[in-house]
């Protein structure tokens, strides 16, 4: 009885200090994530088998439609995959490229190797956490992903000239059809969705960078209104300095303007006044009250 407790009390003790040890060495950051550092094989082993069994026992509770080896079907899941999935999983006589090269775990060549309809489906639509397979399911209808999946039944059978022909005879734009939120392409040109564009104005491609705008034509009251030359050229939107004054705007009183109050301005009068030693001084009469005319030439003091 007392040899038994000592056994479990030892064997806890080893778990407690393989726990302890094991959750120092992650907080000290022994373990090196690096894509270009791969797992060591039992690691490796044991992450890829947890990956699998996860897989495919999610996959078997799926009710595979029927019709996946539709003709329109895998025509349509073809464009799809040929835009978002080339870059990672590669097309017939496509030579790898740099995100198939650099992802660690390695994506599959899928153009080699064939995944059942189902397990394909799970994972076009979830996604697999930290190995850069994204969850298409956010942005794609069922219906599409399936019909991908039914494409990637036949991807393996396929040569390079016979996958251009299904590619390109895929139909829509460039993506196949599927998405839900609005996007734009790498050559700037945006998919016509049957929304409605302002009367008057033409889609067209912004810079990256393009300040927010409207491009629809001008509207409100000032619409149509001749404002005058000086006024218009002030009106257009410019940017300010800093430091600018908030009353910048405010029209300037033209040269014209000026010279005429200047001209319309009245000289101020003078008063003389002659003294008793026949002096004779003159100033400014007062500005509130004029000097009263007595009837005398001059005035003595």
């Amino acid at each position: 009885m007392k040899t038994n407790k000592r056994k479990f009390l030892v064997v806890s003790v080893l778990i407690g200090l393989a726990f302890f040890g094991g959750a120092a060495a992650m907080y000290a950051g022994v373990y090196n994530v690096a894509a270009d550092d791969p797992h060591t094989r039992p690691v490796y082993a044991m992450l890829e088998t947890a990956r699998d069994r996860s897989i495919a026992a999610r996959a078997a509770k799926l009710q595979v439609p029927d019709g996946l080896d539709d003709p329109a079907r895998i025509r349509q899941g073809a464009g799809n995959y040929n835009a978002m999935c080339t870059g990672c999983h590669l097309a017939p006589g496509m030579a790898p490229t740099e995100l198939s090269k650099g992802l660690y775990p390695a994506p599959p060549d899928l153009t080699r190797e064939r995944v059942s309809a189902a397990e394909a489906f799970w994972v076009i639509k979830h996604g697999i956490k930290a190995s850069g397979m994204p969850a298409w399911g956010k942005s794609m209808g069922d219906d599409y992903i399936w019909n991908m999946a039914a494409f990637l039944q036949e991807l393996p059978k396929l040569d390079e000239a016979q996958y251009a022909a299904l590619v390109a005879s895929s139909g829509g734009h460039s993506h196949g059809g599927g998405e839900t939120e609005p996007h734009g392409h790498d050559d700037g040109e945006m998919d016509d969705h049957g929304g409605a564009m302002p009367s008057g104005s033409a889609a067209h491609p912004h810079p990256p960078g393009t300040p927010p705008h409207d491009d629809s034509p001008a509207s409100g009251s000032h619409a149509g209104m001749d404002m005058g030359s000086g006024q218009a050229a002030e009106s257009k939107p410019h940017a300010h300095g800093p430091n600018t004054p908030a009353d910048h705007h405010a029209p300037k009183p033209s040269d014209k303007a000026t010279s005429a109050k200047t001209a319309t301005k009245p000289a101020a009068a003078t008063v003389e006044h002659r003294h008793a030693d026949g002096t004779v001084e003159s100033h400014p009469a007062p500005a509130s009250k004029p000097a009263s005319n007595d009837g005398h030439d001059d005035h003595q003091h």
